[in-house]
């Protein structure tokens, strides 16, 4: 018995080291995304250390895109689903411009029955370009994508009123989203207004003069 206690002291030993040498950002967390064990590549990306992430929630270091994706995930763990979960993300790391990315979720365990933790993982995709300072231009089609979302455009209808497909649609999204770091469409819609490139308190929404 202590033998093979001491045995698995060692490999839990080994399993540490290695833990803390990957190279990719790296937490465990219980199943209420609670830290509990983090590398020093996730800490780094939070500007500490991983003693000090222990207890944190991962949600409030990293903000997803959309809600929606974690209460799916949420009430999938509830289920005991076992896949792999993927939540699109953005955070700011000290001294440094806002990031975006995606954390990987897989619940493990040691049987079907217990509850599981879950082994996460950050994957980086790039940075926000900062805002400018003068009010944004855009191109006159996204322009006219802003100002239809701002009416309440779906992506299928601002696709058959501009004549692109709705992959078209999203794409010049995707592309405004990480030009001004916004979140999502709101946000978007949003800024579009703050910079100028809608017109305020004109209805149904105008991109404004010489957009």
């Amino acid at each position: 018995m202590e033998a093979a206690r001491q045995e698995a002291v060692l490999w839990r030993n080994r399993a540490l080291t290695l833990f803390d040498r990957v190279a990719v950002p790296v937490a465990v967390c219980d199943v209420h995304g609670v830290v509990v064990l983090a590398n020093p590549a996730m800490a780094a990306e939070c500007g500490t250390t991983p003693g000090r992430l222990r207890g944190r929630d991962v949600l409030e270091l990293f903000t997803p895109q959309e809600s929606t994706q974690v209460d799916r995930i949420a009430q999938a763990l509830r289920l005991r689903h076992r896949s792999r979960y993927q939540v699109s993300v953005r955070w700011r790391p000290p001294g440094g411009p806002e990031r975006y990315g995606e954390l990987m979720a897989d619940p493990v365990s040691d049987t079907v029955e217990d509850t599981p933790a879950l082994l996460v993982m950050l994957r980086v995709l790039g940075e926000r370009e900062p805002l400018a300072e003068e009010p944004a231009r855009v191109a006159p089609m996204e322009a006219r994508i802003l100002a239809l979302l701002a009416g309440g455009a779906t992506t299928a209808q601002a696709a058959r009123k501009t004549g692109l497909t709705a992959d078209g649609v999203t794409y010049h999204l995707r592309r405004l989203s990480a030009r001004w770091g916004a979140a999502n469409r709101t946000e978007l819609v949003a800024r579009a207004y703050a910079l100028g490139v809608l017109t305020p308190g004109v209805w149904p929404p105008t991109p404004a003069a010489g957009e």
